[in-house]
C-alpha cells in the first residue's frame, strides 16, 4: 500500500509543480502580452487577487481533496500518509527548483 501511495502524492505533487509552473509562466510574460498599454489602477490588483483565489482553490483541491475523501471515508492513516508523502515529494522539487536556481 504505501508504494502505491507515494506514487500518488508523487502525481498530485507533480500537478501542483505544473500548475505552480504555469502560473509562474503567466507572470513573467503578462508585461510582454499587453505590452506598455496604460492600465486603470483598480484592474491590476483585482486580477491578482482573482488569481490568487483560483490558485488557492486549485491548489487546495490537488493537495487536499483526495487526502480529505479518505479521510472522510474512515482512512485515516491512509489519508494522513497521502498528504505526509505530498508535501514530502512538493519539498523535493522546491530543492531541485533552488538547485537548479544555484547551478547557474
Amino acid at each position: 500500500m504505501p508504494k502505491k501511495i507515494i506514487r500518488q502524492a508523487f502525481l498530485l505533487a507533480l500537478g501542483e509543480g505544473i500548475y505552480i509552473s504555469l502560473v509562474a509562466l503567466l507572470m513573467f510574460t503578462v508585461g510582454k502580452l499587453f505590452g506598455d498599454k496604460p492600465d486603470p489602477a483598480i484592474v491590476a490588483p483585482i486580477a491578482f487577487l482573482l488569481l490568487l483565489v483560483i490558485s488557492a482553490a486549485i491548489s487546495g483541491a490537488l493537495i487536499l481533496g483526495k487526502p480529505l475523501m479518505l479521510y472522510l471515508d474512515g482512512k485515516k492513516k491512509e489519508a494522513l500518509q497521502l498528504f505526509g508523502f505530498t508535501l514530502a515529494w512538493l519539498v523535493v522539487f522546491l530543492i531541485v527548483a533552488f538547485g537548479i536556481i544555484a547551478a547557474r
